[in-house]
């Protein structure tokens, strides 16, 4: 998911959502929608409605994070907090596919052939699937290079005969 940030500008990409309250001190439950723990690192500083929450303390709970922001003490203003989407920008990592990246590219055989455009990516427990703008499900196990709008595959033959 992606926001656009308040006056324009490159979008924002949703990392997280604030949950309920933590003890009184002002600390809050954040449930990751990333699996970049940076995202929480103290100094970190996450958009939401309420204006910029810089980190200042984060510690791993169960499956969650407990997140002290600044300037946010006490348990009125951790409930305050309660329900805002957390966003951030883009990490830049060449090594990794992000889903803003794949979104909206074409989608090219290895022999040059348009296979189609990916609309959306799945989540999948297998593996993630790109799914193009024809119906067609692609794992992305069979991405073989990306570029900027441009994702080349290697598909098995018959993949994608419906």
């Amino acid at each position: 998911m992606s926001a656009d940030r308040p006056g324009g500008g490159t979008p924002l990409l949703e990392v997280g959502r604030i949950g309920k309250a933590h003890g009184l001190r002002g600390e809050v439950v954040v449930t990751l929608t990333t699996d970049r723990t940076e995202r929480v690192a103290p100094g970190a500083v996450l958009h939401s409605d309420a204006g910029e929450l810089e980190v200042v303390t984060s510690r791993p709970h169960q499956d969650r994070w407990i997140v002290a922001f600044r300037d946010r003490s006490g348990r009125d203003a951790a409930e305050s907090l309660r329900g805002l989407v957390l966003r951030a920008e883009a990490l830049d990592d060449p090594d990794e596919m992000w889903v803003h990246d794949l979104v909206g590219a074409e989608v090219v055989s290895v022999g040059g052939d348009l296979v189609g455009r990916c609309v959306a990516v799945v989540a999948n427990p297998a593996s993630d699937l790109l799914e193009l703008d024809t119906g067609a499900l692609v794992p992305v196990v069979f991405v073989v290079d990306r570029g900027p709008g441009r994702v080349t595959v290697d598909l098995p033959e018959g993949l994608l005969d419906l």
